[in-house]
């Protein structure tokens, strides 16, 4: 593969929302310093949120101040982010991507209709290749186990063309009671699924993890490579300083205040 690989990092525990996004914004402005040199590398973050539920930039209807008040009430945290989107949710059993990937190293430079595009087929590609769930074809933008079942969401930013935020998809039926307290991305008549649902069986969060990197190296055409955390500089340091911010986090709500 001629392009550089992308670095890609599994976090061990469910992190905050807000300093995982610090994070994104820390790795962003270190590609755009380093782009100049072609000194920058592209990073796959993998993880698990504590659970949040979060808003699109485009939501500043007066009604988000008052399900941010109900919503936190039930156990979770509420960010307004930055990505596309509408309301959703994230925590524990679902795996969130967070690819940070500089588009213009495509020739010609990839597109954001594209990237979105990749990222949606890769997504439904694990789920037949691993699983053998065939996935539902949809008018929205994500993927669907039948017309009101959606099993992963699809939320991102670009700027400069370096790419931020990125998917989610349900393992495990944890996820699922959250996303039953709201009408997510908009959707009325959707209701959230989960690959363990679909299968009636245990999945492991590790080896979906796998399977999600591999898909990447596919769909992306660049090798993966794990992250040294000792030896990727400023990255790595603050990455290790995430998972310890985790760890002292502590425990979470594993399921919403009645």
């Amino acid at each position: 593969m001629t392009l550089p690989p992308i670095f890609y990092h599994s976090f061990a525990r469910p992190l905050p929302y807000n300093p995982t996004w610090q994070l994104q914004q820390c790795i962003h402005t270190l590609q755009l310093l380093l782009r100049s040199k072609s000194a920058h590398s592209d990073v796959l973050l993998l993880l698990q949120h504590r659970p949040t539920y979060t808003s699109g930039r485009r939501q500043t209807d007066p009604s988000i101040d008052l399900e941010r008040v109900r919503l936190q009430s039930l156990g979770a945290d509420f960010v307004p982010a930055t990505r596309g989107g509408q309301l959703t949710y994230h925590g524990p059993g679902q795996i969130i991507g967070y690819p940070l990937i500089d588009l213009s190293r495509y020739t010609p430079t990839m597109g954001t209709r594209d990237y979105v595009c990749r990222i949606q087929k890769l997504l439904e590609n694990h789920l037949q290749e691993s699983h053998g769930i065939t996935h539902c074809p949809s008018e929205h933008t994500g993927v669907f186990l039948d017309p009101v079942t959606k099993i992963a969401s699809i939320g991102i930013q670009v700027r400069h063309r370096l790419t931020s935020h990125g998917f989610a998809l349900n393992i495990t039926r944890e996820p699922l009671a959250w996303f039953d307290k709201i009408v997510a991305c908009g959707l009325d008549d959707v209701k959230a699924g989960s690959i363990e649902s679909k299968l009636q069986q245990p999945v492991s969060l590790h080896e979906e993890m796998s399977g999600i990197v591999n898909q990447f190296e596919k769909f992306f055409e660049r090798d993966m490579v794990k992250i040294d955390l000792d030896n990727q500089g400023e990255i790595g340091e603050a990455i290790s300083s995430l998972e310890q911010e985790a760890e002292r986090a502590g425990s979470w709500a594993t399921e919403p205040i009645s």
